[in-house]
């Protein structure tokens, strides 16, 4: 398996001097500074690749070519940004460039409520408290009939907890959840979200997939003619936020994109964390069963909490995943593919200096190399074993 790293760029505070030094040999990133919807130019395509490969690395996996909003809803003109978006796959598979990572979330990536949750060792991690989602969504975004859509014990909760907070702890939860993650597609204010989630009213679950359907029809001829591989990446948290419907969060999900095109470029970005969050999915038996169509994995660990909505990162080793047995799947897919699958080690800990220097929320250098180290364990020992 082919080992990389996710990297933001010459802005990223961890250089590509650092991730060689952590013995990853593969980059995973994007032009973040395109505009969404916007054809990527060959030429900062090449400047790109070409400082990645002068620092001994190679660009393997591009994560992400944002899908514009207009797309997901379906809106008219959604043709024209869904061919920008091709366009983008032919000049990305031109530099060899084999795997695109994308997502179908409406509005929001992944989602949190917390970017430094401390630990009880003092580690720092990334964390989605569901009576803090309640308070946002009921309290401070105010959406029509949100109670409904949470847990009663839940709504309880964020009543209660909403009473206590001040108006720095409402604007700093509300930064977290709609301003941008690292890696986000997208960044709003309180307005224009409530304002973008207006333009999703009547577009349910069914309507979304529609959409995609339709858009992959349209694209993936663009990635089979330069062999490039795409891969869907899961839903992050796997369940409906803030009214918001997703598609890609079951085995059953997963099997219907498969089938919307059938074509070796329609595959999968496998996250065993955003998956890992329902207890539902059978992470092993999913990667078993998907595993010809796996183009690139996510490997990190989530655990659920006791009020049933919550959940925080968990070291790679613990948590609700069994890497071991999601190791062992991913090595009977790379030999049934019969070539290398590249992994990447997601999110990590803010572990000693991480929490010392200027660390982008969700990846650290020292707890990605813990969970790049401990991953990098298993994998030998699997193969010794086999």
């Amino acid at each position: 398996m082919i080992e990389t790293w996710r990297w933001f760029g010459p802005n990223d505070p961890i250089t590509l001097d650092d991730i060689r030094q952590a013995g990853a040999t593969g980059i995973v990133t994007a032009l973040h500074d395109m505009p969404n919807g916007t054809i990527w130019p060959v030429d900062a395509i090449q400047a790109r690749r070409d400082m990645i490969a002068a620092a001994g690395l190679r660009w393997e996996v591009v994560e992400s070519v944002p899908v514009h909003e207009d797309i997901k809803r379906g809106a008219p003109g959604w043709e024209d940004k869904a061919d920008a978006w091709a366009q983008t796959i032919r000049n990305l598979g031109a530099f060899g460039i084999p795997i695109v990572c994308y997502n179908f979330m409406p509005l929001l990536d992944w989602t949190r409520t917390d970017l430094a949750y401390r630990l009880a060792d003092g580690a720092r991690c990334l964390r989605y408290d569901a009576v803090d989602a309640a308070v946002f969504d009921i309290h401070i975004l105010g959406r029509k009939n949100a109670s409904a859509d949470h847990l009663p014990t839940i709504v309880a909760s964020a009543d209660k907890r909403q009473a206590t907070m001040s108006e720095a702890d409402r604007e700093a939860l509300t930064r977290t959840i709609i301003a941008g993650l690292p890696g986000a597609e997208e960044s709003f204010d309180l307005e224009s979200f409530r304002a973008h989630l207006a333009l999703y009213d009547g577009i349910d679950a069914a309507q979304l997939r529609q959409n995609l359907r339709a858009f992959l029809t349209r694209v993936v001829p663009a990635a089979q003619e330069t062999g490039l591989r795409l891969g869907v990446h899961p839903d992050d948290p796997p369940y409906p936020i803030f009214g918001l419907p997703r598609v890609v969060s079951t085995a059953e999900d997963l099997q219907a994109i498969l089938a919307m095109v059938d074509s070796p470029s329609n595959g999968l970005t496998f996250c065993t964390g955003s998956l890992g969050v329902r207890a539902d999915n059978d992470l092993a038996a999913m990667l078993m069963r998907f595993g010809k169509h796996l183009n690139f994995l996510h490997l990190r660990s989530t655990l659920r909490e006791d009020d049933g909505a919550s959940f925080h990162e968990a070291p790679h080793l613990d948590g609700d995943v069994d890497m071991v047995a999601i190791c062992q799947a991913a090595l009977a897919a790379e030999a049934a593919q019969g070539r290398a699958l590249p992994f990447r080690p997601d999110h990590g800990h803010m572990l000693a200096q991480d929490q010392r220097v200027d660390s982008t929320p969700g990846y650290p250098y020292i707890g990605r190399l813990r969970g790049l180290a401990e991953l990098r364990g298993i994998l030998h020992t699997l193969r010794r074993l086999s």
